[in-house]
């Protein structure tokens, strides 16, 4: 298990701090971001993005929770970005991105000088961070579910789903901008850039299978409990990706805190990025280091 230098990846610059990694894992190489605290470390946090992210997604809140004193790391998953891409859809169950979840936990873990890392999963990063909680728990010193709830639902994203099959190789972003899909890129603004680029090179398979877990209806929750890891559930005021009261719920039935960030939606760490901080780091401060 090896961790080793990595380059950025697109125009969206770094913020100071963060040094972009790869990590070596089974299923080949994974870029990651980490974010070193300047002074003490009180513990060590892995973060997994969402359907169509990357570990970009967390370029803003990684250099905030460093701050804190959190050796903060985050991951591109299988198939998304930059990182090793499988071919099948067949490679991208709940089962595999968990696997890669607690070997990445290891290998951070490990690199870190850790015994176990707080786990943060983003929308669907949070379902497959309840798998690996329940693959393995003894990875981790905590659970926390950003925007993200205790089941799927049959039919969810049947039209996404379809758009990509017939799609041809087309990747999201022109099959969502079809008006700007053959614009050159010093036309497009960074952030517009960024977003094409990314959905360039995070291929169908990735996608059609982290849809059908986002659809498979079975409820974790039990599951997690039985893991006696401590829970946080965070989310927007307005997320509106995952029901609310879904997350509520799963908060009431784990007995875990529930925050709710306000002026944010789906995307609390880009959009509120030192309040999330901030409950993240109230929250691992809570709990005893193992």
């Amino acid at each position: 298990m090896t961790v080793r230098p990595g380059v950025p990846f697109g125009p969206l610059p770094l913020p100071d701090g963060v040094q972009p990694l790869v990590l070596d894992a089974a299923v080949g190489p994974l870029t990651a971001l980490r974010a070193r605290p300047s002074g003490p470390v009180r513990g060590v946090a892995l973060l997994v993005p969402g359907f169509t992210g990357s570990k970009e997604d967390f370029r803003l809140v990684l250099p905030l929770l460093a701050a804190h004193g959190w050796d903060a790391w985050a991951y591109s998953q299988r198939g998304q970005v930059d990182s090793a891409a499988p071919v099948g859809v067949e490679a991208y169950r709940a089962r595999d991105f968990a696997a890669d979840a607690v070997e990445v936990a290891r290998i951070v873990a490990d690199a870190a000088g850790a015994r176990s890392v707080h786990l943060l999963g983003h929308s669907f990063g949070g379902t497959v961070a309840q798998h690996a909680a329940v693959l393995d728990p003894t990875a981790f010193t905590s659970l926390t579910l950003l925007c993200s709830g205790p089941h799927g639902w049959p039919g969810r994203e049947d039209e996404l789903r379809a758009r990509l099959l017939a799609a041809d190789g087309v990747d999201l972003w022109r099959l969502d901008n079809p008006d700007r899909a053959q614009l050159p890129d010093e036309a497009l603004a960074p952030s517009d850039l960024f977003a094409r680029q990314r959905c360039e090179l995070t291929g169908a398979d990735h996608l059609i299978g982290a849809l059908d877990v986002l659809a498979d209806p079975t409820d974790t929750t039990d599951a997690v409990g039985a893991t006696g890891l401590p829970v946080l559930v965070v989310h927007g005021e307005d997320d509106d990706a995952w029901p609310q009261d879904w997350q509520r719920r799963s908060a009431a039935r784990l007995g875990a805190p529930l925050v709710v960030i306000p002026g944010a939606g789906h995307l609390p760490n880009e959009e509120q990025p030192m309040a999330t901080a901030d409950a993240l780091d109230a929250f691992w401060a809570s709990i005893p280091r193992p």
